[in-house]
């Protein structure tokens, strides 16, 4: 089994659901999360995509899981014209994300969607702690209801128990009519259809709801933290879902009417909340669960029901979004399901599934290409297989496996990343004929085939060799090594290790702990960019100095206009204490905490964004305010309540900064950023 890019003329920008129309497998449509749903020829070499809507001036994107979130083309749609699209928008009268909004259009006369023909079904407000935790997919079941899966709206824990208020639509999986009542009607074997008096459709209508000890008949199922992706079998009409997890676990559930799936009792088949006595009774429980770190924001699929993959027949595929594995349920004999690896890591970071007329599978990266399962010429094989020794990669001296390869670049960042008080050594190779090319934002392209090689010393002890791949098959994968005793070769860790060295637990990552900060969003290659390599380095192997970007130009190595922009060196005190922060956290956080950088919380660390824009100063955290009064992501001449330091001074914590790959709080990194915001005037920066 093996994923092959498909439509590659085609690309998009950050898309998040696939559909084909009922009955016609000629043309796919595909959404994007800001607010465009494009459609296109279901041709391979088809290179023209046209606009179906654009809802860009309604769709408020600005939290990270807002947006344009899915559509669904009513049964009958070639008839009626019928699509139903759930999004969120600015919140009522207030001018800030954000309302959800389930809405029924119908196309024109050109067969463009008509945005004048809008009708609101159901409109809710964000709880006011936090813009997240949206849900959701809609689509039609066979039975002809429109099904809708809604999250729990956010911040940790749930604190509102939500999801298991059956007065309220969050948490929950919802059924209706859309081709009865006003603006809807619901099925008469809903679990509250006999509570149909009035609906939820609104936040008046679910306040009086409550007020009335009621349930909203809408509720097809409930107890669910944040339902993103779901799935009917085309064979068996079973409803596979797949919910995204707290800080332990994530689930894959068969939803049943009438069910309560436990959040915010229990995560997965595990207590949550003790206090609420963690009760079993009356409680489903997954069907499947994945332990975290490895899976962090599950992606739903679809039980296979193609031809062209035959080892996934009736098998149940889901991914990652965060650590990007590709994973499917096979039944066992006794009934239950298992869950085995198809491909580690994807190297995509998979925003969706979707499924063709034929039953054969697809996934979105939100990277912008579309992927089609297909079968491998070896089945069951993982590509890109690692050396188990560094002395048999290529990359070292195979008599001195301490020293690089001959052709390998040295290279070295202005503003280091914090590997818990690591020194660090850093290489490049690129393949024959290759180049890194300038980006217009001064980020630099990898070539597939690249190999980026990089040591790790503890006072002088070489302790690891990590190697990051660009693959030429365009699948980027990070591997770790550890060094022996004798120093004498690494041997590959796979899975990840904890390791004691040189008085401290030296931490090994696994692949998919590697590519949770080598984001897609940040280009993979973390330190190669200009405001990273713009100054002198002595190269080692002559004994001279040269600037980095000039020599990488003069022996081909690089191509594209650079600009003269520096980051400044968080050390150097006698840089300015704005710049020197901004540079640790763009190094240090920028990789997730940017736009499309696999996180829910919407602020952007880069060192070039205004700081106005970073959305730190005076905003209220999306997870939590770890207990304390007053606290926001940022407050100025406060670093005492700026969630922003007190996450980054935890570790063997849920809400540590960094989530992974740390063990040892960064003293003097900390000391920077409070010197900095306690600095500070106001949100001016």
């Amino acid at each position: 089994m093996a994923l092959q890019r498909v439509y590659g003329n085609l690309s998009f920008n950050e898309p998040v659901d696939m559909r084909m129309a009922p009955g016609d497998s000629r043309v796919w449509y595909l959404a994007e999360q800001g607010g465009r749903i494009f459609r296109f020829a279901n041709e391979q070499d088809v290179s023209e995509r046209v606009l179906f809507a654009d809802m860009r001036a309604q769709v408020n994107d600005s939290a990270n899981e807002a947006g344009l979130l899915s559509f669904a083309f009513h049964p009958q749609f070639a008839s009626n014209g019928e699509v139903y699209v759930f999004y969120q928008t600015d919140e009522a009268g207030a001018g800030g994300c954000c309302d959800s909004v389930l809405s029924r259009f119908t196309t024109d006369g050109t067969g463009q969607l008509d945005l004048g023909s809008e009708q609101e079904l159901i409109r809710y407000s964000a709880p006011y702690r936090s813009k997240n935790h949206f849900g959701g997919r809609v689509g039609f079941g066979r039975d002809g209801y429109l099904y809708l899966s809604i999250g729990d709206g956010g911040s940790s824990g749930d604190p509102d128990n939500r999801a298991q208020n059956t007065a309220n639509l969050w948490g929950s999986m919802i059924r209706i009519d859309v081709d009865t009542g006003t603006p809807y009607g619901i099925p008469s074997d809903n679990p509250f259809a006999a509570q149909a008096d009035f609906l939820c459709d609104s936040d008046t209508q679910m306040m009086q709801k409550q007020a009335a000890g009621g349930s909203c008949p809408e509720l097809y199922a409930w107890g669910l933290r944040n339902p993103w992706r779901w799935s009917f079998d085309r064979a068996t009409d079973a409803l596979w879902l797949a919910d995204v997890g707290q800080g332990n676990w994530e689930e894959v559930n068969i939803i049943q009417r009438g069910g309560n799936y436990g959040w915010r009792i229990r995560e997965g088949e595990h207590c949550y909340n003790p206090s609420s006595g963690c009760q079993t009774a009356g409680l489903i429980d997954p069907v499947a669960e994945q332990a975290q770190p490895g899976f962090q924001s599950i992606t739903g699929g679809f039980r296979y029901r193609g031809t062209a993959v035959a080892s996934l027949r009736g098998k149940y595929v889901y991914g990652d979004f965060v650590t990007r594995p590709l994973h499917a349920l096979k039944e066992n004999d006794s009934g239950g399901w298992e869950p085995e690896v198809l491909i580690a890591d994807t190297g995509h970071n998979i925003a969706s599934f979707a499924e063709d007329a034929n039953g054969e599978l697809y996934i979105l990266s939100f990277g912008g290409g579309i992927y089609q399962l297909v079968q491998s010429s070896e089945p069951g094989e993982l590509s890109n297989a690692p050396e188990p020794l560094l002395s048999d990669t290529g990359c070292v001296q195979p008599s001195n496996p301490q020293q690089p390869a001959n052709g390998l670049i040295p290279y070295a960042v202005a503003a280091p990343f914090w590997s818990d008080g690591a020194h660090k050594q850093r290489w490049l190779a690129l393949p024959e004929g290759k180049r890194l090319t300038v980006a217009a934002n001064q980020d630099w392209a990898v070539p597939a085939g690249s190999v980026l090689m990089k040591n790790f010393y503890l006072n002088d002890e070489l302790i690891e060799t990590r190697l990051l791949k660009h693959h030429s098959d365009n699948v980027w994968a990070g591997y770790t090594y550890a060094w022996n005793d004798s120093g004498t070769d690494a041997e590959l860790v796979e899975g990840g290790a904890v390791m004691p060295r040189q008085g401290q637990p030296w931490i090994y990552p696994s692949g998919s702990d590697c590519m949770q900060c080598h984001t897609e969003a940040a280009g993979r290659a973390l330190g190669l960019e200009t405001a990273q390599l713009n100054s002198v380095l002595r190269y080692p192997s002559s004994g001279r100095e040269g600037h980095q970007i000039t020599t990488l130009k003069t022996i081909g190595a690089l191509s594209g206009t650079t600009t003269d922009v520096t980051l400044a060196d968080p050390a150097d005190q006698s840089a300015p204490v704005s710049e020197r922060a901004r540079a640790y956290l763009h190094t240090n956080c920028a990789q997730c905490h940017q736009p499309s950088g696999g996180t829910n919380v919407d602020i952007d660390l880069r060192w070039q964004t205004d700081f106005a824009n970073t959305r730190l100063c005076n905003v209220p955290p999306q997870n939590g305010t770890m207990g304390l009064d007053g606290a926001l992501r940022l407050v100025p001449a406060n670093s005492d309540l700026s969630v922003l330091v007190l996450r980054m001074a935890l570790r063997d914590h849920a809400e540590q900064m960094p989530p992974v790959g740390s063990n040892m709080v960064d003293v003097e990194g900390e000391a920077l950023l409070r010197e900095w915001i306690d600095a500070m005037p106001g949100c001016e920066g």
